[in-house]
C-alpha cells in the first residue's frame, strides 16, 4: 500500500510531462503533418490553360494550411519543389516552410512565381525522382511515422519508362520508397482529368500509400464568388475551406494495387 501511496505522485508527474511535450506550452497540439508539395513545370502543363490557376490556388491553399484556417491541419514541415528535370532521375530544389512562413498570399504567390516562372520549363515529368527526394528527406531529417501528404500540382501524365522501354505508362510509377514512411501517407494529384485519374488510382502498384486525384474543371471552380466569397475576409472563408477539405484534403482510404 505504501508503495502505491508511493508510486501515484510519479505517475501524475510522467503523465503531466506526456501530456505537455505532446501539446506545447500553449496547450495546443504540435504539428505533425508532413507537407511536400510538386509543380510540375514541364511544357505540356505550363503551357496548358491550368497552370497559372494552379499557383494562384496553391498560393490561398499554402496561406490557408500555415495559419491553420477552418481547421485545416498546420504542416510540422513544409517542402515545395518542382517534378522533374532536364534528365532522368534529376533532383531538384526543396524549398523549405521558412520560404512562405510570415507572409500573405501575395506573398507566397510571388514566391511562387518566382521559383516556378512560367517561360522556363523542362522536358521530364519524372514522378519517380520527385518520391525518391521525398523519402530521403523524410529519413534524414527524422520525420518517419508521421502523417505526409504530397501535394502534386499535374495532369498525371508520365514521361519517364523504366528499364528498356522507349515509352512510360502508369506502372512505371514507383511508390514503394514511401511505403514504409508513415502509416498515413497520401498522394494528392491536382489538376488532372478523368481518365488520367482513374488510372493513377487502379494502376500504379502500391500497398500503404493511399491516392486522391482531383480534375483540373474541379480545381478551377475554387475561385467561384459562391465558393471563394467576395467582400468576405479571407480568414472567414469557411466555404472555401470546406471546399478544400472535401475535394483536395479528402481522407481517402488505402487500395493495394498489384
Amino acid at each position: 500500500m505504501n508503495l502505491v501511496k508511493k508510486l501515484v505522485p510519479i505517475i501524475l508527474a510522467l503523465s503531466i510531462i506526456i501530456s505537455v511535450n505532446s501539446c506545447g506550452f500553449g496547450g495546443k497540439p504540435e504539428p505533425r503533418l508532413s507537407m511536400f508539395i510538386g509543380v510540375d513545370i514541364s511544357g505540356s502543363f505550363i503551357k496548358g490553360k491550368y497552370f497559372d490557376d494552379s499557383i494562384d490556388f496553391l498560393a490561398h491553399y499554402i496561406y490557408a494550411h500555415l495559419n491553420g484556417l477552418g481547421g485545416l491541419d498546420v504542416p510540422n514541415v513544409l517542402f515545395v519543389g518542382s517534378i522533374g528535370g532536364e534528365k532522368k532521375d534529376e533532383p531538384k530544389t526543396l524549398y523549405p516552410i521558412s520560404d512562405f512562413e510570415n507572409k500573405s498570399i501575395e506573398e507566397i504567390k510571388a514566391q511562387l512565381r518566382k521559383s516556378f516562372p512560367n517561360d522556363k520549363f523542362n522536358p521530364f515529368t519524372d514522378y519517380n525522382a520527385f518520391f525518391d527526394q521525398i523519402a530521403r528527406t523524410v529519413r534524414d531529417r527524422n520525420l518517419i511515422l508521421k502523417p505526409i501528404s504530397i501535394v502534386m500540382i499535374s495532369d498525371g501524365i508520365p514521361d519517364v519508362p523504366t528499364g528498356d522501354k522507349k515509352t512510360a505508362d502508369f506502372k512505371d510509377i514507383i511508390v514503394q520508397p514511401l511505403e514504409l514512411l508513415a502509416r498515413n501517407i497520401t498522394i494528392r494529384l491536382l489538376y488532372t482529368d478523368a481518365v488520367v485519374g482513374k488510372d493513377w488510382q487502379t494502376k500504379v502498384k502500391r500497398k500503404r500509400v493511399k491516392v486522391w486525384t482531383q480534375d483540373a474543371t474541379v480545381m478551377a471552380s475554387w475561385k467561384n464568388p459562391n465558393i471563394l466569397l467576395p467582400d468576405t475576409t479571407f480568414d472567414q472563408q469557411k466555404r472555401f475551406f470546406s471546399w478544400i477539405k472535401d475535394n483536395v484534403d479528402f481522407g481517402v482510404r488505402a487500395q493495394r494495387v498489384d
